[in-house]
C-alpha cells in the first residue's frame, strides 16, 4: 500500500476502536448489563459490537440489534475473506459518524481482537508491523499484543491484498486467487528424543450463507524417523507450467520447462534428526490451511501453524520454532536448536514426474 505517513489516521481509528474497550475489558469478563449500561452512558446511539467467538454468542437486542458476528476459533485465523468483510462493515460504521465507535471481543481481547483490530488499522493505512506494535502498545502492558504467530501472519497476509490507499477512500483490495497446491512431503528438521510425531492436516472450507469456515481434515498420519543412508534411486524432477500470463499470452500455448532437480535425499541431512512423512499420492490443498501436531495418536498437542497456498511462493515453505504457535515445554524438549517444520510441494499449477515412495522397511519403528 502507499501513503504510509498516515500512521495517525490509523491511530485515531483506533481510537475509535479502543475508546469504550478501555474501560470494558470484554463482555465476557463483565457482567452484560454493566457491558450495555457504559456503553449506553458514553455511547448511546453510536456504538456496535463484534463478536468474534465461535464458543458463545449472546442475544444481540440487548445491544438494540447492532451486534455482528465473526466467528474465529480459539488462537487460530479466520480467512481472508472474513477478514475483508469484517473491515468493510467497521470502515462502513465509522465512516457514518464521527461519533461513533465499535466494540471489538473475543474472550480474552488478545488475539482473535487483536488480529482483527490489526487488520482494521492496515486497512486504514498502516503497515502491518506499525499495526502490530500500536495494538501491543495500547492493549497490553508487557508489549506482546498479537502473540501467536499465524494471526501476525494473517495481518501480513492481508497487507499484501491491499493494493491502493488514499486518504478518506477505503483501499483497493484484491484477495488472491484460489491456489491449489500439492503437498508431497512433510518433515520436522532436527528432533531429539523421539520417534514419531503425529500430525492433522486440515483446511478451513465455506459453507454457503455462513461467516465461520470449519476447518475440515484433509489428511492425518505420523511422520518417522528416516533410516540413515536411505536414498531414492532417482531424485524428484519438477516440470514447471507458466503460470503468468498477459491477455494476449492466454491462448498461445507454452512449452513447460525444467526448472529443478534436487536430491532432497542429501546425506548432510542426517547430520540432524529428521522426521519424515512422504506422500505417495499427493494431498491436494487450498486456501486457508492448518497443521496441528501431537505427540501421540490422541491429545498431547505439540505445536501448529496456519497458512494460507497463495501466499506459497515457491516449492518449500519452512517455520522456525518461532514462528509455530503455541509451543509448549514438551515440543521444547523434542527439538533442537536448528529446528524447523518443513512441506515440500509440487510446482503451482504443474507437474510433477512421480519419485519412489518411502516403503515402511525405510523408516525406523516408532
Amino acid at each position: 500500500m502507499s501513503d504510509r505517513s498516515s500512521e495517525h489516521n490509523g491511530i485515531d481509528a483506533y481510537k475509535n476502536i479502543y475508546e469504550c474497550t478501555k474501560h470494558v475489558r470484554a463482555v465476557f469478563r463483565n457482567p452484560l448489563w454493566q457491558v450495555k449500561s457504559v456503553l449506553d452512558m458514553r455511547h448511546a446511539g453510536h456504538y456496535k459490537v463484534y463478536n468474534l467467538c465461535i464458543e458463545q454468542a449472546y442475544d444481540a437486542s440487548h445491544f438494540h440489534n447492532l451486534v455482528e458476528r465473526y466467528p474465529i476459533d480459539d488462537n487460530h485465523v479466520p480467512s481472508l475473506d472474513m477478514i475483508k468483510d469484517f473491515c468493510e462493515d467497521v470502515y462502513s460504521w465509522l465512516s457514518s459518524d464521527s461519533k461513533n465507535i465499535v466494540v471489538i471481543h473475543c474472550m480474552a481481547g488478545k488475539g482473535r481482537t487483536g488480529l482483527m483490530v490489526c487488520s482494521y488499522l492496515v486497512y486504514t493505512g498502516m503497515s502491518a508491523e506499525d499495526a502490530l506494535r500500536v495494538y501491543a502498545e495500547k492493549r497490553t502492558t508487557n508489549n506482546e499484543g498479537v502473540s501467536i504467530p499465524s494471526q501476525r501472519r494473517y495481518v501480513k497476509y492481508w497487507e499484501n491484498a491491499l493494493i491502493s490507499y488514499t486518504k478518506g477512500v477505503p483501499p483497493t483490495v484484491k484477495l488472491p486467487k484460489s491456489c491449489n497446491r500439492e503437498l508431497r512431503r512433510i518433515r520436522l528438521y532436527d528432533t531429539i528424543n523421539i520417534e514419531s510425531i503425529f500430525f492433522v492436516l486440515s483446511e478451513l472450507q465455506r459453507v454457503p450463507g455462513e461467516k465461520y469456515r470449519p476447518s475440515v481434515e484433509v489428511s492425518k498420519s505420523s511422520c518417522r524417523r528416516i533410516k540413515s543412508g536411505i536414498q531414492r534411486t532417482y531424485s524428484p524432477q519438477y516440470v514447471y507450467s507458466f503460470v503468468e500470463e498477459n491477455e494476449e499470452e492466454k491462448e498461445e500455448k507454452k512449452e513447460p520447462r525444467l526448472v529443478v532437480q534436487m536430491d532432497t535425499e542429501s546425506s548432510m541431512l542426517y547430520q540432524k534428526t529428521c522426521l519424515d512423512h512422504f506422500y505417495d499420492i499427493p494431498v491436494q490443498i487450498c486456501g486457508d490451511v492448518r497443521i496441528i501436531f501431537y505427540e501421540k495418536l490422541i491429545g498431547g498437542r505439540l505445536f501448529y501453524a496456519c497458512f494460507n497456498t497463495a501466499f506459497v511462493r515457491n516449492d518449500l515453505l519452512q517455520f522456525s520454532i518461532r514462528e509455530l504457535d503455541k509451543v509448549g515445554k514438551k515440543a521444547r524438549s523434542i527439538t533442537g536448536s536448528s529446528f524447523c517444520l518443513e512441506l515440500f510441494f509440487g510446482p503451482a499449477n504443474g507437474n510433477c514426474l512421480p519419485t519412489p515412495p518411502l516403503h515402511d522397511d525405510d523408516l525406523s519403528d516408532s
